[in-house]
């Protein structure tokens, strides 16, 4: 996989670099999300898909970065070690360009939700982005874990981007029947058996498990084309109710608008950004 410099206007943008002609492209947008099925998948109309993209729209969302082409031979982004750490490293080498457009931001104007039985996420209108998030697994070592962040001044980078996916012992054989996670490892996710994390090391954070719901949606969000200005919380969601909530957003003109007037304390207006040039594999 590889990314490259796009123009001001563009969004994120895969392109398979394996099929050829139109069938090839498949923008990363809220209306392209084909399949939640533990983790997000975009699609297009010829049947073309990229698997997998929440860690790395996450970590473009972290470096701010807002039109990028992402070249890639394969229907899934790498998985690196299971967090966006590896992908907010490589863009931060790369570095980022400024571009000659002013960087725009979804507004929340009126509160939104979605539920599903004990499990809800929504958005209310606020003065920054900011995220609070629980979970609950039937798990000792896991149990409840709750968390919030306001997401300015690099706080992705440095509370959020290093959390990794994770899941448990019981659950594996189950999903490779199925035909999914059959590359998974120790070496890409935390891995539970009861009480114990096999991994060597450790957790990152004691939260970890939480974080990285954090993580899934902040790259899930990033799927709205631009970045947010409101409050999200969630319990128990993930990337079906993500996806479910940005949707009903979207499609509800009269709760949200566009605004380029930055929310961050920075002084001046921000400008639109794109990464220079990265490649991992």
């Amino acid at each position: 996989m590889s990314l490259a410099p796009a123009a001001p206007g563009t969004g994120v943008v895969f392109y398979r670099t394996d099929l050829a002609g139109e069938g090839a492209v498949i923008p990363a947008r809220w209306d392209t999300v084909t399949d939640v099925m533990l983790c997000t998948t975009v699609g297009n109309a010829h049947g073309a898909k990229v698997a997998t993209v929440e860690h790395l729209m996450a970590a473009l969302a972290g470096c701010e970065i807002d039109n990028v082409r992402v070249e890639l031979d394969a229907p899934e982004v790498p998985i690196m070690d299971g967090s966006a750490a590896p992908f907010v490293f490589l863009v931060e080498c790369a570095g980022t360009l400024t571009q000659n457009l002013p960087r725009r931001w979804i507004k929340l104007i009126k509160p939104v939700e979605v539920r599903e039985g004990n499990r809800s996420a929504s958005f209310a209108p606020a003065d920054g982005f900011s995220v609070s998030f629980s979970i609950e697994f039937d798990n000792q070592l896991v149990g409840r874990q709750s968390c919030r962040f306001d997401m300015l001044n690099g706080t992705f980078k440095t509370e959020v981007a290093r959390a990794r996916t994770f899941g448990f012992v019981e659950e594996v054989d189950k999903l490779r029947a199925l035909g999914l996670v059959r590359g998974g490892s120790l070496d890409n996710a935390v891995v539970v058996d009861g009480d114990r994390v096999l991994n060597d090391g450790g957790l990152r954070f004691a939260d970890e498990f939480v974080r990285h719901k954090v993580l899934d949606l902040v790259g899930d969000l990033h799927l709205a084309g631009a970045p947010m200005i409101g409050h999200f919380h969630g319990e128990r969601s993930g990337h079906g109710l993500n996806n479910r909530l940005l949707c009903d957003l979207m499609r509800d003109r009269l709760a949200w608008r566009y605004t380029d007037e930055p929310w961050q304390p920075v002084g001046a207006a921000r400008q639109a950004r794109t990464a220079a040039a990265a490649v991992t594999d």
